[in-house]
């Protein structure tokens, strides 16, 4: 599902969001505030969209996902409901947290989300679903093959509509996700990336 809509709510949503032990030392929790992450940062890209920005992929775009640190022996996976009041899923192996704002759902809504055991990537159901409010996602880099490297390119959010693609090697995606990263400010190393999603599906953490 192809869109281009702006988002106007992750400020309010953005505000009390908190990523915590991070690797890189001198941070051991970071907070980020909405005018910290939706101001680019120096060292980011400038083609790299800023979160509240919707940036539609081209066709045949092609890119290449993350790689874990370590393969994840067994499968990782999170349930939990999530009603209008709204709520936080987070995976401690994997370091994606997931904010839910109130008025993102109607009704109480199972949700999982499963980490693919090589990538930096997840599937999360039920499929389709779509979504009222922004729901904000980060992701740690602590445990992804940037943990204290500098960054090479630039990172993107994507979205891949078939759940049977394999990751390895370039992968087309369809959409690129509002998103921005988050750097260490006493290394200037990334730390986390942090993107917006409307909609459930298939998404991996990718470099071009």
């Amino acid at each position: 599902m192809i869109r281009s809509t702006l988002f106007r709510s992750l400020p309010a949503i953005l505000g009390a969001f908190v990523i915590a032990s991070c690797s890189d030392a001198g941070v051991s929790n970071l907070t980020a505030p909405a005018d910290a992450i939706a101001s680019r940062s120096s060292d980011a890209p400038l083609t790299q969209p800023a979160l509240g920005t919707s940036s539609t992929s081209k066709h045949g775009l092609e890119l290449r996902s993350l790689w874990w640190d370590k393969k994840h022996k067994n499968q990782v996976r999170v349930s939990k409901t999530i009603d209008q009041l709204g709520g936080t899923i987070s995976i401690a192996e994997t370091g994606l947290t997931m904010v839910f704002p109130a008025g993102a759902v109607t009704s109480p809504l199972q949700i999982t989300v499963t980490a693919d055991k090589d990538y930096v990537a997840y599937k999360m159901d039920p499929a389709g679903t779509t979504f009222l409010q922004d729901v904000v996602v980060t992701q740690s880099l602590a445990s992804t093959e940037l943990k204290g490297q500098t960054l090479r390119s630039q990172l993107f959010a994507a979205y891949i509509a078939d759940d049977r693609l394999k990751l390895s090697g370039k992968v087309p995606v369809l959409e690129i996700e509002p998103s921005h990263t988050i750097f260490s400010t006493i290394s200037r190393v990334p730390i986390a990336h942090v993107w917006i999603i409307r909609h459930f599906s298939r998404y991996m953490l990718a470099s071009g």
